[in-house]
């Protein structure tokens, strides 16, 4: 999701409400304990010198469970952080302890935003031998039935008697 989405679902929604990956929602009392913009700079395995950027926010649980963050609250964040976010409409990206610190992508369902998982990859598999997976198909989404020898009464199955 990009910051002006965000914004944008904000706008909409009463209440906060976030799930992680496993259904599981994050309690109401969180906090945003920070705002900004992340920048990293990278090699990739093929040797690429690489730089990403996305918008972080570090959601936190605390003791104080009397404490609700308001979308309007969130939109004063992200105002407020608007000089270390800068003018680009980045990617949004949350950091959330579970067993350990977890980076999570944002998405949006109309009522509660859900945390999404992020996946790892090889950025030069053209450079480190790695051959892309291929897709499974079933024959029967490929082949066309007007036309394949083995639909239905065709006879290609059937044994020839002598």
């Amino acid at each position: 999701m990009k910051l002006s989405q965000l914004i944008h679902f904000l706008r909409e929604t009463e209440q906060l409400r976030f799930y992680l990956p496993n259904g599981r929602a994050i309690a109401p009392h969180f906090h945003v304990t920070e705002a900004g913009l992340t920048t990293k700079q990278f090699m990739d395995c093929g040797g690429s010198y690489r730089t990403e950027k996305y918008i972080s926010f570090q959601l936190w649980v605390a003791d104080d469970t009397d404490h609700r963050l308001s979308p309007e609250k969130l939109q004063g964040i992200i105002r407020m952080a608007a000089p270390l976010i800068g003018n680009e409409d980045l990617d949004v990206e949350l950091e959330y302890q579970d067993q350990s610190i977890g980076r999570y992508g944002l998405a949006f369902d109309g009522a509660s935003f859900h945390l999404t998982a992020k996946q790892t990859r090889c950025l030069a598999e053209d450079q480190c031998g790695i051959t892309p997976a291929k897709t499974k198909s079933k024959l029967s989404e490929i082949a066309d039935p007007n036309r394949s020898c083995c639909s239905p009464g065709s006879g290609c199955c059937s044994v020839p008697t002598p």
